[in-house]
């Protein structure tokens, strides 16, 4: 087993007597891809939320790589390596794909972007840039607005984002939502390859392509830890069967 990047004990969020995360633990390990799957309103957000730094936990502890962050501001989580994408696609339309890597990178070397910066750093914000859209493919399409370019391009074009804030982790909150099979399939192709490099935290609802990418799979149910273990096992589980399916006519 790889080395474990980031950890979470006894992590709770509660609005009122809402409680849409209870007393959960989980460890995510590097170069490895970690599902979190469950029926909706499991929580599964709410931890990505808080794995990252948008929301503050009501308690617990959050450690990467054995410090603890849990007070940090998101912007933080991001420079300490925790990069996250959303369910909707959250990119700048109007400016080009290199533009859009360039105001992500931003935030790793920690300036706003704007035209007056020294040539020095936007020849360095500008290969960060490029070297994220390569990763996922997007290269070419480096100078045409994201408004022009498909959706499952904008999906990639998100994942570049991420990464171009040069992160260790990547928390990815269902990547594939709204694709058709041929996207999606440029996608699980995708991720194969960066799970290679990074601690991939995957929430998504396509189980297809969950079984086929996961390491390790975390099962959620009303904000709480059901199982963690690997696909076959969570396939084989009758809790995960009742918990996530709900009736005994679906299958994994």
């Amino acid at each position: 087993m790889s080395e474990c990047i980031l950890q979470a004990e006894n992590l709770s969020k509660h609005w009122g007597g809402l409680k849409a995360l209870n007393e959960f633990n989980i460890k995510f390990y590097d170069k490895s891809l970690h599902s979190i799957v469950g029926p909706n309103g499991a929580g599964k957000s709410t931890l990505l939320n808080i794995l990252c730094g948008t929301y503050p936990a009501t308690k617990g502890v959050i450690l990467y790589r054995g410090e603890n962050i849990t007070g940090l501001k998101s912007y933080q989580f991001c420079r300490k390596g925790i990069g996250r994408s959303f369910q909707k696609t959250n990119i700048f339309k109007d400016a080009t794909c290199l533009e859009n890597c360039c105001i992500a990178a931003q935030r790793r070397v920690g300036s706003s972007f704007n035209m007056f910066k020294s040539k020095h750093s936007s020849k360095h914000v500008t290969a960060i840039a490029q070297d994220a859209l390569e990763q996922v493919g997007l290269l070419k399409q480096a100078n045409i607005k994201a408004s022009a370019i498909s959706y499952g391009e904008q999906r990639q074009l998100e994942i570049a984002m991420v990464l171009a804030t040069d992160p260790q982790v990547l928390l990815l909150d269902e990547p594939m939502a709204g694709m058709g099979h041929e996207e999606s399939l440029i996608i699980i192709d995708l991720l194969k390859s960066l799970k290679k490099r990074y601690c991939i935290v995957l929430v998504e609802h396509d189980m297809d392509a969950v079984f086929e990418l996961s390491d390790l799979m975390t099962v959620m149910v009303d904000g709480q830890h059901l199982i963690t273990d690997v696909v076959d096992n969570i396939r084989a589980n009758p809790l995960v069967q009742e918990a996530y399916l709900g009736n005994d006519d679906e299958v994994f």
